[in-house]
């Protein structure tokens, strides 16, 4: 199967090794050295993890598609930080009613670096 837009990429970015991850219900497109914001994993500072969901992986040989998960793939990430995001304020109202409700969030992430595709 050849898909245009991943091919451009891989042209464009001189033929490294990507993949795209499956965490926190959310998909991640990430090669080595990135550092990525994902969902709280319950790991600590400097820990390995490692991911094995992974749906996609993009060498110089092609594009390998999981069904839905690559068999035998994983990617091997360090943590670096566990925090919160910046806070978002949620207002909620009524309208002639007299209603309305003001309330904080700040979303718990995990910082992780990207060390190696092993696919």
């Amino acid at each position: 199967m050849y898909i245009p837009f991943v091919a451009s990429f891989i042209e464009k970015a001189g033929a490294k090794m990507y993949a795209v991850i499956e965490t926190g219900g959310k998909q991640y497109q990430v090669k080595e050295g990135d550092v990525v914001f994902v969902e709280k994993l319950d790991c600590e500072v400097d820990q390995t993890v490692s991911f094995d969901k992974v749906v996609a992986v993009g060498t110089d040989n092609g594009l390998k598609i999981g069904t839905p998960y690559v068999s035998g793939a994983t990617v091997e990430a360090k943590v670096l930080k566990n925090g919160k995001s910046k806070k978002i304020t949620v207002f909620t109202y009524k309208p002639k009613k007299g209603s309305k409700r003001k309330q904080g969030h700040r979303q718990h992430y995990t910082s992780v670096k990207i060390e190696a595709i092993k696919a």
